[in-house]
């Protein structure tokens, strides 16, 4: 005999397909809690295999490039060290050319009857010692060195005149600047 059931079906029903659902997302749940850190690991693992080997090729080329990187600080040592040279030659060679500029000057400047005996020169000022035997040749020279654009500032720091010898010379010390 065939029964047929035509009522609507019950709550027990409903509680024993619920709970076959709540078993299956429970499951599911446990399987990616236990599988998601598993598979986290592994992505992190091969990422540090990559970065490791990152690191490793870096340390090659580091190791590479330290005697090039050393040449080359080298080479820039050289160049400072050749660049010191040049400059204290082209130095040495621009203040050779300086006596004989002044001595050319000088030699443009001087009376006839006027005579140097000392030429002291600090920095920029000159000391001129001389002998002369008259003041207007004296005052002609100072004149003489005002005149030539060369010499700046020329003062008149002595003038002696030996009334004991006979000759009666005048000894005199100018300073003045000269620029070039």
């Amino acid at each position: 005999m065939i029964k047929i059931n035509l009522a609507p079906p019950t709550a027990k029903t409903r509680s024993v397909a619920a709970d076959v659902h709540l078993g299956v997302v429970f499951g599911a749940l446990a399987v990616l809690l236990v599988v998601g850190p598993v598979l986290y690991a592994l992505v992190l693992s091969v990422e540090i295999r990559h970065l490791q080997r990152d690191v490793e090729r870096d340390q090659r080329e580091i190791t590479r490039l330290k005697p090039i990187i050393a040449e080359g600080q080298r080479y820039r040592q050289e160049k400072e060290e050749l660049e010191r040279r040049v400059s204290a030659i082209e130095m040495v060679a621009r203040n050779q050319t300086r006596p004989a500029y002044l001595l050319d000057a000088l030699a443009d400047t001087l009376p006839a009857d006027l005579w140097l005996t000392r030429i002291e020169e600090k920095s920029q000022q000159l000391r001129l010692s001389g002998s002369t035997y008259s003041s207007v040749t004296l005052a002609d020279f100072m004149a003489n060195l005002k005149a030539s654009g060369k010499f700046t500032e020329v003062d008149l720091l002595e003038s002696r005149q030996d009334l004991a010898k006979p000759t009666r010379t005048i000894t005199f010390e100018v300073m003045c600047q000269f620029g070039i």
